[in-house]
């Protein structure tokens, strides 16, 4: 898929296409294609769904999930460093990752928090979100069964701030607007 999006990316930029570009991942990518993509986007917006081998490989059927997205996260990071805001608020440059907050803290968010402050950067722009609802086959799953608390979510928040995280995205001001820019 990178070589089309590559070749597509082409003709965009010959046709005046003049944004930052985002690469939205599932944190789950190799090193050596982020490699190819280095100078190519501007902002990298990874998941970092879970920290235990044995969660990831239970609900995504791979045990080197959380091995991966710290490989990967770093060099993201090597590669655009922590999140630049233009004076409106609009991102041009940097990681923004995204942790989703799952039941009974299985996604090991804490663990999460504390690789990302001590190994990549307290400054990393992170959104710890708190949407997660059981659809599908979650419901055959008891951990998976329910939505998460207002007292897990908090926990969560809590648990970044106390690890060193500095820049968490704040739901009283919408979090951070991709915005498009209109001529």
């Amino acid at each position: 898929m990178i070589p089309q999006i590559l070749d597509a990316l082409t003709y965009a930029i010959e046709a005046g296409l003049n944004v930052p570009l985002v690469y939205n991942s599932g944190g789950y990518d190799s090193v050596e294609t982020l490699r190819l993509l280095e100078g190519i986007f501007d902002i990298y917006m990874p998941d970092f769904k879970f920290w235990d081998p044995e969660i990831s490989h239970r609900y995504l059927k791979a045990r080197d999930y959380p091995e991966r997205a710290r490989e990967a996260l770093t060099e993201m990071h090597r590669q655009v460093g922590d999140l630049v805001l233009d004076q409106n608020g609009i991102a041009q440059r940097g990681i923004l990752l995204r942790h989703l907050v799952m039941p009974e803290g299985m996604a090991g968010t804490r663990d999460i928090m504390r690789f990302v402050a001590k190994s990549i950067s307290t400054n990393t722009y992170v959104n710890i979100m708190d949407q997660y609802r059981p659809c599908g086959l979650a419901y055959q799953h008891k951990p998976l069964a329910r939505s998460i608390t207002r007292a897990e979510y908090e926990a969560a928040l809590k648990a970044a701030r106390q690890e060193g995280i500095t820049r968490l995205d704040k739901r009283e001001k919408r979090g951070i607007v991709f915005r498009w820019l209109e001529e």
